[in-house]
């Protein structure tokens, strides 16, 4: 959609309950199915990967809709805690989020790394961008997209 122009900024402390409700919201049925939902332990994960990995809010105008997590290195990018609110999902907010990290790892010549829970159907959203299955766990697959030549 054309209307639809997500930023992606710095997440902050004050944002650590809004990144665990969208988490929630977004990563929870897919939780719930397979082992059901313990808040508990979920904000324990969420505390863990909140200190681990650098996080980012995604705003279309001045509405929050989502997360995301990009971890640098130099020849990588790490894709992760993707998660876009139930409201603003099938809107092109994703893949308008997913089509500019790709372009930006193809200027910068680094190959994109995600996994994700093996029943959540975000997978065809990502295969769709380039990335393919190189491993898997009993839980998850493991996808990497090499830099295009062509971005």
């Amino acid at each position: 959609m054309s209307s639809m122009n997500p930023r992606i900024v710095p997440a902050c402390t004050r944002d650590y309950d809004f990144a665990f409700s969208v988490k929630k919201d977004a990563l929870g049925p897919h939780i719930e199915r397979q082992w059901g939902w313990d808040e508990e332990y979920q904000l324990r994960i969420h505390e863990q990967r909140w200190r681990e990995k650098p996080w980012f809010l995604i705003y279309l105008g001045e509405q929050k809709v989502g997360t995301v997590s990009l971890q640098e290195a130099p020849s990588t990018l790490r894709f992760g805690e993707f998660y876009i609110s139930s409201k603003w999902r099938g809107k092109g907010i994703g893949t308008r989020v997913i089509t500019d990290v790709v372009s930006r790892c193809d200027i910068e010549n680094r190959t994109c790394k995600l996994e994700y829970l093996k029943w959540n159907p975000v997978g065809s959203l990502y295969k769709r961008h380039g990335f393919e299955v190189v491993d898997e766990n009993d839980i998850h697959y493991f996808m990497l997209r090499c830099p295009s030549s062509t971005p």
